[in-house]
């Protein structure tokens, strides 16, 4: 290939990447689309957006959306609303969806609110259109045992001036769920409870569960209620049980005292059985003394044995008669 055409190409393609290069950093076509619309931006202006890091489309797109939907704003708050790390598309859009709604809604509030991390535009079109949030079944006790688990379905609406440090949903099912289980605990009878359960929204919407929080709660509606456990029956056989248990640890107790104390009366029993037999036993020798000294006679021996001999007769003749051992075993006493 001829010089003249190498050279040909590389003035071509050098001129190619120099165009693109131009029309990178000098975006012509964005700014003469601002300047059809009405938006006075700058060339120069866009030139220093690339220095800065800043997509000159999405702050010319924000603008002239801005412009055409009557609200004024300006570039600087745009680029410093982005370089603080913003949603710049999102607030433009939660401006316009407010103004169109009547919505009191400034740029200051609404990068605020984006820059708190939650959904301007969102939030703008939950206070046009309200949510509805189903809380998880709800189980309470009324004052008669009877156990009831609610549903509920609370309509909210977003809080644009507490979307900035309020609370969100959770605290709003917890107060809720909170509120349903103290006004079912308050009711005499679960009957009452199931005959008006508009009883229920009354008193949870009359403690203003909304406070603090980053919506506004417009209605609450039971949406079920379901007969649970008999949970008074449950904890009186709960307590008759364990008054039995009790009763019967008391009695094995009684019983326990009751058998050590006889074995220690047999014992006790046993001791002065031993010690009459010791006594006995001594007798004999006090007597072979007397002999000795000449304390006691002969007759007088006779008439101890004699005394003796009456009283075994005696304890014979009160004692029961046995009955006598058969071939089969003892037989009963004949009459």
């Amino acid at each position: 290939m001829e010089p003249g055409i190498l050279l040909v190409l590389a003035i071509g393609i050098a001129s190619v990447i120099g165009l693109w290069i131009i029309f990178y950093f000098i975006p012509v076509g964005l700014w003469f689309s601002a300047l059809l619309s009405g938006v006075r931006v700058s060339l120069l202006q866009l030139v220093f957006m690339r220095w800065r890091k800043v997509p000159p489309s999405v702050i010319v797109t924000a603008m002239i959306n801005a412009t055409k939907a009557g609200l004024s704003i300006s570039r600087d708050e745009l680029e410093a609303h982005y370089l603080a790390g913003g949603r710049v598309k999102l607030v433009i859009n939660a401006l316009i969806s407010a103004d169109k709604a009547n919505i009191p809604l400034n740029f200051k509030a609404a990068t605020a609110i984006d820059l708190a991390g939650r959904d301007v535009f969102e939030a703008v079109q939950m206070s046009v259109n309200p949510k509805v949030i189903n809380t998880p079944p709800i189980a309470a006790v009324a004052k008669d045992g009877i156990q009831l688990i609610a549903k509920a379905r609370v309509t909210v609406r977003a809080n644009i001036k507490q979307l900035v440090g309020g609370a969100g949903e959770e605290t709003i099912l917890a107060r809720v769920g909170e509120g349903v289980v103290s006004s079912i605990g308050s009711s005499l009878s679960h009957k009452a409870v199931l005959e008006n359960p508009d009883s229920i929204s009354k008193v949870v919407l009359s403690k203003g569960l909304d406070s603090g929080t980053a919506f506004e709660i417009l209605s609450i509606d039971i949406a079920d209620i379901d007969v649970g456990k008999n949970i008074g029956a449950q904890l009186q056989m709960d307590q008759a049980n364990a008054d039995k248990n009790i009763a019967q640890a008391k009695a094995e107790e009684r019983r326990a005292m009751a058998v050590a104390l006889e074995q220690e009366m047999k014992a006790k029993a046993q001791e002065a059985r031993a010690k009459v037999i010791e006594a006995e036993a001594e007798i004999p020798l006090a007597m072979a003394e007397s002999f000795r000294s000449g304390n006691m006679g002969v007759m007088d021996y006779y008439k101890f044995q004699n005394i003796q001999a009456d009283t075994k007769m005696r304890e014979s003749i009160s004692e029961p008669p046995k009955p006598k051992q058969g071939p089969k075993g003892p037989e009963a006493p004949i009459a």
